[in-house]
């Protein structure tokens, strides 16, 4: 069976730091790129920032300096470090993978982070 599951989202006060972990099961993790989005209540899903299969990052700019992707495939997991949270980040945040031939695609159900004070 396929999954996806995020965990590390929570309430962090502006300035705090976050770890977002998505662990994936039922696939080979190793042959798909890695992308978190977030999507805040009444707006668009945003990409916030991806990964290929051969460790090539991208970020969105509304984060970039503060966020960094990572990947370990021995444990088939993809990391999401924030750090110099501000209000404005609170959002959902899923992970998605996509095949890096196929481009078929896994969603998470996603992860709620709050920053507030």
């Amino acid at each position: 069976q396929v999954q996806l599951v995020e965990s590390g989202g929570g309430l962090v006060q502006p300035g705090g730091s976050l770890r977002l972990s998505c662990a994936a099961s039922g696939f080979t993790f190793s042959n798909y790129g890695a992308s978190w989005y977030r999507q805040a209540p009444g707006k668009e899903r945003e990409l916030v920032a991806n990964i290929n299969t051969g460790g090539f990052t991208n970020y969105a700019d509304s984060m970039k300096g503060r966020i960094t992707i990572s990947r370990d495939n021995a444990k088939n997991t993809v990391y999401l470090q924030m750090n110099s949270l501000k209000p404005e980040d609170t959002a959902v945040y899923s992970c998605k993978a996509t095949h890096k031939w196929t481009e078929t695609e896994y969603w998470g159900q996603g992860t709620q982070v709050t920053v507030s004070s």
